[in-house]
């Protein structure tokens, strides 16, 4: 992205008169950040901006910002980051399909990392000993199955599976919840310049954004939407990792976690998701088999046209249910839950598969045939 075209993201992020889900619908509705700006209050008015949004975002094109773009600009240009739209071809598609995605993603690294094949591993900031040694040799196990290893840069587990996939010469992928110019905490310092050698950081945050606690939840909706699975490794009760978890299953993802002893009270997390309906995990394989075609599909995310002919033949048969039942007007979750009988993890887990082969788009109103 030039230097215009991310002033000009950075502007409309600045933008306090309208959210990100109203921003991200914008973009996605206009084609991209600089058609919406051209569009002018005409086209922001036939996307459904109301009056004061429109008088907005008039006054912020027209040298109104009420941020120092300039300053935003400059750290972004120093770390030699970028920024990608949700219209952007980088933007990572899995992520696209979540509830509320961020309008705009902040990348230092590798940004193709992003659409490649990710299992998030999360858990305590106060791990044992044992939790940080499973962390990392669950990351080196899922680098060696071909996958990424996305995490949070948090102390503990979260440190320690970015640590494992880096050395064992794989990729890693930190989504934080600071501006993308800053390193919390201060001592992964070092482990952030791995990261950008070998690996990408990530955060819906534009520069400057410092650890504010509520930034850490939304945070959390970016590693699993991001993943096409969630390992927690540790975790207490109540833990921050069990929101994750929650944000997983609503996104359709899938679910794992290790069996600890009940003694372990650092473990007690894990053997509530394993009681709730996780998948109880004791190699990578076990993850592996639980993804199932998803993961296949990964490895070459968007396939050409041959390709889908032939995943369209090996659907199963809940898959082909659930495209049956979505036509050419929109039709809800709650819908196609109740037509199909199935659960509303289950069913969103199919649906992300269908979107992937470009069969069913998804949309404020729900799904629709493409």
């Amino acid at each position: 992205m030039n230097v215009a075209d991310a002033r000009l993201c950075l502007l409309l992020h600045g933008l306090t008169a309208i959210d990100d889900p109203t921003l991200a619908r914008l973009l996605l509705q206009s084609g991209s950040p600089a058609e919406l700006a051209a569009g002018g209050p005409a086209l922001w008015r036939e996307l459904g901006l109301p009056a004061r949004p429109t008088q907005a975002l008039a006054r912020t094109l027209a040298g109104g910002a009420s941020v120092d773009v300039d300053r935003q600009l400059s750290a972004l240009v120093a770390l030699g980051a970028d920024i990608l739209p949700i219209t952007d071809p980088r933007y990572p598609p899995l992520l696209r399909t979540i509830h509320a995605p961020p309008p705009l993603l902040y990348v230092r690294g590798d940004a193709a990392l992003l659409s490649q094949a990710q299992l998030a591993m999360v858990g305590s900031r106060k791990a044992s000993p044992a939790g940080l040694r499973a962390a990392g040799a669950f990351a080196a196990q899922a680098v060696g199955a071909g996958l990424h290893v996305t995490s949070g840069l948090a102390r503990g587990i979260d440190g320690a599976a970015h640590r494992g996939a880096l050395v064992e010469g794989g990729r890693s992928i930190a989504v934080v919840a600071t501006g993308i110019d800053r390193v919390y905490p201060a001592c992964h310092r070092e482990l952030v310049g791995e990261l950008e050698k070998a690996g990408c950081l990530v955060s819906e945050f534009p520069p400057g954004v410092p650890p504010l606690p509520y930034n850490f939840p939304r945070r959390n909706r970016i590693i699993s939407g991001l993943s096409l699975g969630v390992l927690l490794v540790e975790a207490a009760l109540p833990s921050g990792s069990l929101i994750t978890a929650r944000t997983a299953v609503e996104q359709g993802r899938e679910v794992f976690a290790l069996p600890w002893s009940i003694y372990h009270s650092g473990g007690a997390g894990c053997l509530h998701l394993i009681r709730d309906g996780a998948r109880m995990v004791e190699t990578i394989r076990d993850v592996l088999e639980e993804l199932g075609p998803l993961y296949a599909l990964q490895q070459d995310l968007l396939p050409p046209g041959d390709a889908v002919q032939s995943a369209l033949q090996d659907l199963t048969e809940s898959q082909q249910q659930v495209l049956s039942l979505v036509g050419f007007e929109f039709i809800t979750v709650d819908e196609l839950s109740r037509l199909s009988a199935l659960p509303v993890a289950r069913l969103l887990a199919e649906l992300s598969y269908l979107e992937l082969l470009g069969l069913l788009a998804r949309g404020d109103a729900g799904y629709i045939r493409s």
